[in-house]
């Protein structure tokens, strides 16, 4: 049901909660811009020269082209790098526990508690608002909003240590609420729960951090924080197979502890990550308790829409989690298999949609509040064109060589030749719905930068609903083995009907007459043409390379993907990925020159 501020234990290590319509969460400063201070925060964007001087008078301004580019090319390479490790991570954890069965299914439900609470009670208004209202105190504030943010921080920091508390001491009925899990299937989820629920504090603090440093346009540290966490983890993990704290087949006390107490202790290092880089920014902050007549309240009022878009994307994971988990119950692959395929799809868009926009979110806020309708359709166009051409390969790739993805990345330890195929069915049905996915990301930014968020809160329920409704067709309909991998398929047509809804309802919005004979929907049906053959050609190849083993498949599969796309560039007129594949001659034919020098 789409992705929201949620898991941790996936490639990025970025929290995320799988099949949730995600939510606009702040991961930096140019993401997603918040209630109806987004024309405020992007005029303030795009003009902070006037901004006087202080402790956060370094804010974002609308960058230049070369600047969006330089800060999407950190951020991307951040991503990269993080989803590399949190490769190596997933094929630890599998080999340690598994990927389908009781021990799996509860370490991934006890892992997403954190989130869901977190979220719930305070991320959704925390991710949405904290930037633009430090932008905002910077501008109108004589000390350039030092104080403001002293308060700020000290408001949030005990909100979440009284929420993690809580979570911590009402585990047992949380688990009741989203699984049916009894006995010793619930007795082990719920300490799974209480060891990864503190990770609550955490999360809370490696945002508020994370948003002060990029606040004042420093947005490294936040994108590369994750790889102390995947690094901690796999160390983790590592020991619980050294010392083979396993029971013969469940996991003991003590196994149960390490694992989930290491989960939160990569959440930890990952936010005390942030300190040198505050530490470089001369931000100090300190405990202020004079709340009354601050102006704190307003980042609530503010945050409206966008909590209700997070009380609904919750109910949409509640579904998920009961759905799964019961087909987990019952035989079938699980809440488990269901994320770690889930985790592996959204890669592409993680690392390509998401750092695009977000370098670009200042600029399309700057347009929208100088009514510039024309400008920001020129980058709503920029967005889904270049995105396109980078997802569209990605997800045939993930369609035609989910088995070997799976088997490399999962096929480790007590995961099965049976769990790895699961997986790979449950990949291929998530991977149509990845264009789906990136162009609905790209579309409801651009609400937010106009400073709308009723209208995507409004959008986003078409994709709860319809997924919900399909999710709970499947796993009434097809027996336990394929619920799951149903599931997927139901949430792969429900972004894709939101995607066109949103679409729609953006274009009059912007007065775009005949969207669908557009530059975007030109490029996008053009990659969709090449994708068929690059799919079917890739598929056969990785069946016929599958007894040569999972790397030489996918190896195979993936240069048949590249090689057709290559070979239809020219034919189809994909300028986009003409473009990509021009820079990437461009910059190795200097390197082979300087290696024969």
């Amino acid at each position: 049901m789409g992705e929201g501020l949620g898991r941790h234990d996936q490639p990025d290590a970025a929290p995320r909660l799988p099949g949730v319509p995600e939510p606009p969460v702040s991961t930096s400063a140019h993401q997603a811009l918040p209630p109806e201070a987004a024309p405020e925060a992007a005029a303030a964007q795009a003009g902070r020269r006037s901004a006087p001087a202080g402790p956060a008078a370094s804010g974002p301004r609308s960058p230049a082209p070369a600047s969006t580019a330089r800060s999407s090319a950190v951020m991307a390479a951040g991503s990269l790098v993080s989803r590399a490790t949190g490769f190596v991570r997933s094929a630890v954890i599998a080999a340690a526990i598994g990927t389908i069965g009781a021990v799996p299914d509860g370490y991934a439900v006890g892992n997403a508690l954190p989130t869901i609470v977190y979220m719930l009670l305070l991320g959704g208004a925390l991710n949405a608002v904290f930037v633009p209202e430090l932008v905002r105190a910077a501008k109108e504030h004589a000390d350039g909003g030092a104080a403001y943010t002293d308060r700020l921080i000290t408001l949030c920091v005990l909100a979440l240590l009284v929420i993690t508390a809580a979570g911590v001491w009402a585990a047992p009925a949380i688990i009741g609420v989203y699984t049916d899990y009894t006995g010793e299937q619930a007795t082990m989820t719920t300490a799974f729960a209480r060891y990864c629920l503190p990770q609550i504090f955490f999360l809370g603090v490696f945002t508020l951090l994370g948003q002060v440093l990029n606040a004042r346009g420093r947005f490294g540290a936040m994108m590369w924080a994750p790889v102390l966490n995947n690094v901690v983890v796999i160390g983790v993990f590592g020991l619980f197979l050294g010392l083979s704290l396993d029971g013969s087949g469940t996991l003991t006390p003590s196994g149960t502890a390490l694992l989930g107490w290491g989960t939160t202790a990569g959440i930890a290092v990952q936010a005390l990550a942030l300190l040198p880089a505050l530490r470089a920014a001369r931000f100090r902050w300190r405990p202020r308790f004079d709340w009354r007549g601050s102006g704190l309240t307003r980042p609530l009022r503010a945050a409206g829409w966008l909590v209700l878009l997070v009380l609904a994307n919750q109910a949409a994971f509640w579904v998920t989690t009961r759905l799964a988990t019961t087909a987990g119950l019952e035989g079938g692959p699980g809440y488990g298999a269901y994320n770690n395929a889930y985790v592996l799809w959204v890669v592409p868009h993680g690392i390509v949609t998401v750092s695009l926009l977000t370098a670009l979110m200042p600029r399309m806020s700057a347009a929208a509040a100088d009514r510039d309708h024309a400008a920001l359709r020129r980058d709503v166009s920029h967005a889904l064109r270049s995105s396109s051409a980078v997802v569209v390969p990605a997800a045939c790739a993930l369609f035609a060589l989910a088995q070997p993805i799976m088997s490399l990345v999962y096929g480790h330890g007590r995961t099965s030749a049976d769990d790895t195929a699961a997986m790979a069915a449950i990949l291929m049905a998530f991977a149509p719905g990845l264009l789906a996915m990136s162009g609905q990301y790209v579309l409801s930014r651009t609400f937010y930068a106009l400073g709308d968020t009723r209208t995507p809160f409004l959008l986003n329920l078409v994709i709860v609903g319809l997924n919900a409704s399909l999710s709970f067709t499947a796993s009434q309909v097809l027996p336990a083995r394929w619920a799951v991998t149903g599931m997927a398929a139901a949430y792969s047509l429900a972004l894709f009907v939101g995607w066109l809804v949103t679409g729609l309802v953006l274009s009059r919005r912007l007065g775009t007459a005949g969207a669908w004979r557009s530059t975007a929907a030109g490029a996008c049906a053009r990659l969709l043409a090449a994708a068929v053959p690059a799919t079917a050609l890739a598929y056969l190849t990785t069946v016929r390379a599958g007894p040569a083993g999972a790397a030489v498949a996918g190896a195979a599969g993936a240069a048949v993907v590249v090689l057709v796309f290559a070979l239809l560039v020219r034919p189809l007129r994909l300028a986009e990925l003409d473009s990509l594949l021009a820079g990437a001659r461009r910059r190795a034919v200097p390197r082979r020159r300087r290696t024969r020098r």
